[in-house]
């Protein structure tokens, strides 16, 4: 039986072709090479203009060539709007500096904004400074705590000088050492609960964990060389004293047990819409001290619960299967198996790109990070996760990785292609 192969060319190039005919009108858009940047692909291009989920024929790293024409013909007919983006960043960029303002990254925040100006308005015009200052004001006068007023809380000598000696307090209070692993009947009860979680959660056992501090328990062993680093929680033989910090970059946090304060909170208080909900510098500050130095470096019962049932679960993601059919494990498992190029690293590792075969290989390490940033962040937002909401995380943490690393595959591929 014959396969018909459909020819195809590489997205990234296409995009670069039909960017590149927009000409100087976007540069403030494009990188040194003329291309359009990584954020002005994920910001504008891909939501606002191509918009993949309408359009599924371009969502690929590699489109049929009946399509190419297509998605070049739509860039270029949105460029008067892009070239009109591009002039409105550079606005903004000019009013963000004459109010000294340092929160966020600029292309972040701006982008999308600048778009909607552009698309509202065209081409700046002579009240352009007027309504900059409107979006400035409305982006970053949000209320509720913000980084630049954490790094001043942080830095101050007074203040700081207060935060260490909590931090050391809490960092020599007693730290398990050598305990005993977690009894069987415990490690019975979270996989029960784990068996039927999906469906038909047992709200009776899960609040038993949680009044049996099972989320704490299964945390004595990470204070053990190598455990922590293992789940991908830190690059650490074993989890240290973490500093006040002063700065933080979303695009290079380390691993969670690696963060500074600052850094622990820069996420947060960089979404505007999280922050507004947020205690104030001083108290995230204080609670967060306390936090990183409690079980799973969390401080609630459940948030640490929620973790231990989420490393649990994953561990199928690696290694033989454990649940039964149904169960979380088993479910993880199956999403993660339908993924296409899950089955060409598994068939073929030598075939695909060494950044992808290290994506899958470390699937479980990436699963931990991203289920302790989320029940963190739910913390922060006093969100409590219930026994009913538990497989939605457990689920949704997991759908988040596998995006992340089709976006990369995406942009390797491209890469490989223009190469």
């Amino acid at each position: 039986m014959s396969t018909v192969r459909v020819a195809t060319l590489p997205r990234g190039a296409l995009v670069a072709r039909a960017w590149a005919g927009l000409g100087d009108a976007v540069a403030p858009l494009s990188n040194a090479a003329g291309r359009p940047l990584t954020r002005t692909v994920k910001l504008i291009l891909d939501p606002l203009v191509l918009r993949p989920v309408l359009h599924p024929e371009f969502a690929a790293g590699a489109i049929a060539a009946e399509h190419a024409d297509a998605l070049t013909s739509r860039i270029a007919e949105a460029g008067p709007v892009l070239a009109a983006t591009a002039s409105w960043f550079a606005v903004l960029k000019k009013e963000r500096r004459r109010r000294w303002i340092t929160d966020g990254n600029p292309q972040d925040l701006y982008f999308q904004r600048c778009f909607e100006l552009a698309t509202a308005h065209g081409e700046p015009g002579p009240d352009a400074a007027d309504v900059a200052a409107a979006v400035l004001a409305e982006v970053h006068e949000q209320d509720g705590p913000t980084v630049a007023a954490l790094r001043d809380h942080v830095t101050d000598p007074d203040h700081a000088a207060e935060l260490n000696r909590l931090l050391d307090t809490a960092w020599s209070a007693a730290r398990p050492s050598g305990a005993p692993p977690v009894s069987a009947a415990v490690s019975a009860a979270t996989s029960s609960f784990l068996a039927t979680c999906a469906v038909t959660p047992d709200r009776d056992l899960f609040d038993a964990l949680v009044t049996g501090s099972a989320g704490s328990a299964a945390a004595a062993d990470l204070d053990r060389p190598g455990v922590a680093l293992a789940h991908g929680l830190t690059s650490r033989e074993r989890p240290v004293r973490p500093e006040l910090g002063r700065g933080a970059s979303k695009a290079n946090l380390p691993k969670p047990f690696d963060r500074s304060i600052v850094e622990r909170l820069f996420a947060p208080l960089t979404n505007a819409f999280q922050r507004a909900g947020l205690a104030d510098v001083p108290t995230l500050a204080r609670r967060e001290i306390a936090r990183s130095a409690g079980p799973w470096q969390l401080a609630e019962e459940r948030s640490r619960l929620v973790v231990v049932l989420g490393r649990d679960a994953s561990a199928d993601l690696v290694g033989p299967p454990t649940g039964g059919p149904g169960s979380a494990a088993a479910r993880l498992r199956s999403r993660w198996e339908r993924e296409a190029y899950v089955h060409r690293v598994l068939r073929m590792p030598s075939a695909v790109p060494a950044e992808l075969r290290a994506d899958v290989r470390g699937v479980r390490e990436a699963y931990l990070r991203r289920l302790w940033v989320r029940v963190h962040g739910r913390e922060l937002r006093h969100e409590t996760v219930t026994s009913d909401q538990v497989w939605d995380v457990l689920d949704g943490v997991l759908r988040s990785v596998i995006l992340d690393q089709r976006d990369r595959l995406r942009s390797v591929l491209e890469r490989e292609a223009v190469a």
